[in-house]
């Protein structure tokens, strides 16, 4: 049997033995929906995707459940609002109750919702989504507020644990939205355990006396929620964020309040660290509104790479999404993981059987039952680039590769996200035009020996080249001419691309073709 490398499979066995009676392991996610939800929200999402999909390979009933924080109050108003200063009176309110600045949705919290939920089935995402707003205002967690409630004084124990100041007396784990004005900025009056409150308003001075059987308007504080609904749905397993794990955070509270008030042993936990962005500017940040997305992701990485850069770090590691040259590299070592599960790579058995689980999980279905062709990133953004991002004609220069082998779908998402790549973050050294016509140019008697020898090669046996040959017969040229190497490969660049430098000379002489290269050096040769 194969040994359990990967982090998912290991954190599966955990959950399993802890809880070996469960029929159906409950995983469980939330995300307030603030603002936009970013990369590294969706670090959280696919933890417990991977996770999932190894308790299924152990022949284990699974339940994803995504909970939409979607009753908690806006507390900042993002940048990226239509009209930041305008949404001031909002703060308070439920995001649930606020109008959509943009006006497609039901409301606010609804607009950032769908936002991801429309997305997530890409990256082969497809958890049972759960409105925690909903819960509250059809008074599903009344029996849980009201145990709560009762039990005021044993949490407020559990949360001075961790306190500097203790908690006021009177203190309750609940907030209320005022019915008329929807602030939460109330004062309520004690309880007295028969399923009622009384509050008073000190934004608009409203007074009410409430039902929490029937009147969905009183919430549990973030603290007591969490572990609360850990005991409601049966949750096994949940990460959480970096900050939510320090000590005497919110999982260290949660932990006892479950065990203690709700009577569940609280899930296998595990945390995971923040993502970086490289190669693209700004702090993410859902209420600045600098945010990367998974849509702007899945905009330069296949999806199965996207997936892959989360399956190959443990969730407990730091690391970035990069969107420089790094994108290049990474296409490199998922191609290179990919040869290694077909057996085609050049790794030694033991490190197929460490890749094997992360490829796997990469696939946003069932991983493909041969090795589809692979263009490599880097190759397929000189082809689309000699082509001037005509698809037609790039995909027409693969045709043979993609009739011999699967993976015509997989080509053309990469051609797009290579397209975008290039024309969104590419340096500019590595973007070029090839030129219409001979540019204006004045190559020294040397030099233009040097060029037409390149010519006369190039016109008598330009089909039998292969990117190392020609790449040598270059250098001969270069050395019977006693050349500096960068001042003729300068030269060429310039008559090609307009540019000092491009990609490897002899390759980009056989892509562009014997016409193409002919037409633009043999000008030189007179000039």
């Amino acid at each position: 049997m194969e040994t359990v490398q990967h982090w998912a499979d290991q954190t599966a066995v955990k959950i399993i033995k802890s809880r070996p009676e469960r029929d159906v392991y409950t995983l469980a996610s939330g995300i307030t929906p603030s603002g936009t939800v970013h990369i590294g929200n969706f670090r959280e999402i696919i933890t417990v995707d991977l996770v999932a999909r190894a308790l299924k390979k152990l022949g284990k009933k699974v339940r994803f459940i995504f909970s939409w924080d979607d009753y908690d109050v806006l507390r900042k108003i993002p940048k990226n609002l239509p009209d930041p200063k305008a949404y001031e009176i909002n703060l308070t309110r439920p995001i649930c109750s606020i109008p959509d600045p943009w006006g497609n949705e039901k409301s606010y919290a609804r607009h950032f919702e769908k936002e991801i939920e429309n997305i997530l089935p890409r990256a082969g995402i497809f958890p049972e989504f759960i409105y925690q707003a909903e819960r509250y205002q059809k008074s599903i967690y009344a029996e849980s507020i009201h145990h709560a409630l009762v039990n005021s004084g044993k949490i407020a124990a559990i949360l001075d644990k961790y306190r500097t100041d203790p908690l006021e007396e009177n203190w309750m784990p609940v907030s209320i939205f005022c019915e008329k004005c929807l602030s939460n900025s109330v004062k309520i009056k004690p309880y007295c355990a028969d399923y009622k409150l009384t509050y008073s308003c000190l934004a608009c001075k409203h007074e009410n006396t409430v039902d929490l059987r029937s009147t969905g308007c009183v919430k549990l504080l973030w603290r007591v929620d969490w572990p609360m609904r850990w005991a409601y749905e049966k949750v096994d397993f949940e990460p959480g964020g970096k900050d939510h794990s320090s000590d005497g955070g919110s999982y260290d509270t949660a932990r006892l309040i479950s065990r203690e008030i709700f009577n569940h042993e609280p899930p296998v936990y595990l945390m995971y660290d923040f993502v970086r962005i490289k190669g693209r500017g700004g702090k993410i940040s859902s209420s600045s509104g600098e945010v990367i997305t998974l849509a702007d992701v899945l905009e330069i990485y296949e999806p199965e790479i996207a997936r892959f850069i989360f399956a190959s770090c443990r969730p407990n590691t730091e690391f970035a999404v990069s969107f420089d040259l790094d994108v290049v590299k990474i296409y490199e070592d998922y191609d290179r993981t990919e040869r290694d599960y077909f057996g085609t790579g050049e790794a030694s058995e033991a490190k197929r059987v460490k890749t094997k689980a992360g490829y796997e999980y990469s696939q946003t279905a069932e991983p493909p039952a041969v090795l589809p062709f692979q263009a490599s990133f880097r190759h397929l953004s000189s082809i689309l680039q000699i082509h001037n991002f005509n698809y037609e004609k790039t995909m027409n220069w693969f045709e043979k590769d993609l009739a011999e082998s699967p993976g015509r779908e997989k080509f053309i998402t990469r051609m797009k996200c290579v397209h975008n790549w290039i024309e969104k973050y590419a340096p500019d050294e590595f973007k070029f035009i090839v030129n219409e016509k001979t540019p204006a140019c004045e190559p020294d008697a040397v030099m233009k020996k040097a060029i037409s020898e390149l010519v006369s090669i190039l016109e008598k046996n330009f089909s039998t080249y292969t990117d190392q040959s020609l790449y040598e017969e270059i250098y001969n040229i270069i050395n019977r001419n006693s050349l500096d190497p960068k001042i003729f490969f300068k030269t060429i660049y310039q008559i090609l691309i307009s540019k000092d430098n491009g990609p490897r000379l002899s390759g980009f002489l056989l892509q562009i073709g014997q016409k193409k290269a002919l037409a633009l050096l043999t000008p030189a040769c007179h000039a």
